[in-house]
């Protein structure tokens, strides 16, 4: 299980992804799915 500054780096890459994305709407839905995934296995580690 990640370490609440380990999610903290994460989270700040993912907000740096999605302002580097400019706009482009298909790099930012790229962005969006796979913080998804990472949420979805963080839930089940949590289980």
């Amino acid at each position: 299980m990640k370490d609440n500054k380990q999610q903290s780096s994460d989270d700040l890459n993912q907000i740096f992804e999605i302002i580097n994305a400019k706009g482009d709407s298909g790099e930012i839905k790229q962005i969006i799915e796979k913080s998804n995934m990472n949420r979805n296995d963080l839930d089940d580690e949590m289980k």
